[in-house]
């Protein structure tokens, strides 16, 4: 899937408001690091998520992976773009197990925006992300 429309301006908007609302719910008792992703599906939906700690750590659920659950569970199977927003200086991108996650659901070219509490920061492709990602296609699928 390739060659997608860029993001209008009001998708961004959404995304952006959308992430700032998830950060904002966030259960993070431990890190104290609240983190809000919104993923846009291929019928323009747009599914929030926020991070959700636990006392045995590793045990948490990212906020990417929270969206994406959000999506697949109102039917979405097609990711266009995704947002993720976090507190400080410097970018919060997804990690390298949400990164592998996106990939099930979004091609190499979708868009991945990086947000501060007020704006978009910056703007990467899954690829750039990715490199020589590995993906449903390789299973035939």
């Amino acid at each position: 899937m390739t060659g997608k429309a860029a993001l209008t301006t009001l998708e961004q908007d959404a995304m952006l408001a959308a992430a700032r609302a998830a950060m904002d719910k966030a259960y993070a008792p431990y890190s104290k690091f609240h983190v809000g992703a919104a993923v846009l599906d291929e019928n323009g939906r747009i599914h929030a998520g926020c991070n959700v700690e636990n006392a045995a750590y590793p045990q948490g659920v990212c906020a990417e992976a929270g969206a994406l659950s959000a999506m697949v569970l109102a039917g979405g199977s097609r990711v266009r773009a995704v947002l993720v927003m976090g507190p400080g200086e410097a970018l919060v991108t997804p990690c390298g197990g949400c990164r592998q996650k996106i990939r099930e659901f979004a091609a190499p070219d979708a868009q991945v925006l990086i947000a501060g509490d007020a704006h978009i920061r910056a703007s990467f492709t899954l690829e750039q992300l990715l490199p020589h990602s590995f993906g449903p296609e390789h299973l035939g699928k």
